[in-house]
């Protein structure tokens, strides 16, 4: 899946004792109700962001991972994360002055067709 949109912040690295180490960064989408939406960078990933600055659009693609946990009390309570593994940089559209969210990214340009179930599925380029 992939979020585009505008870097709203960039956090610093948090590293836990385990040497485990995470970055959170939003990106705020355009559209007619804009989302502030919160990715987390993990692990080795944490330094993707360091080419780009707040106010860059960008097309990050994410996973959405779930999980349960039951409480003390025994209720069960589901959490949701949002994932980022890679960042591209999308190319201004020029004349209009605005930025495009879903103009090609300036490092990759893709001949996949406009289908985007076909997309999706021709896109499959998981870390994993």
């Amino acid at each position: 899946m992939e979020i585009a949109g505008r870097i709203k912040l960039i956090s610093d690295i948090q590293t836990f004792d385990s040497g485990f180490r995470k970055r959170e960064v939003v990106v705020t989408t355009e559209e007619q109700y804009p989302q502030h939406i919160l990715i987390e960078l993990l692990g080795d990933r944490v330094d993707i962001i360091n080419s780009f600055n707040v106010g860059d659009d960008v097309r990050v693609s994410i996973n959405i991972r779930g999980r349960e946990w039951v409480n003390p009390q025994g209720e069960t309570k589901y959490f949701n994360s949002i994932t980022g593994w890679r960042i591209e940089k999308l190319m201004p559209v020029s004349g209009m002055g605005q930025e495009n969210p879903m103009a090609q990214p300036s490092a990759h340009v893709s001949s996949a067709p406009s289908n985007p179930i076909m997309q999706e599925e021709e896109d499959d380029d998981l870390p994993f």
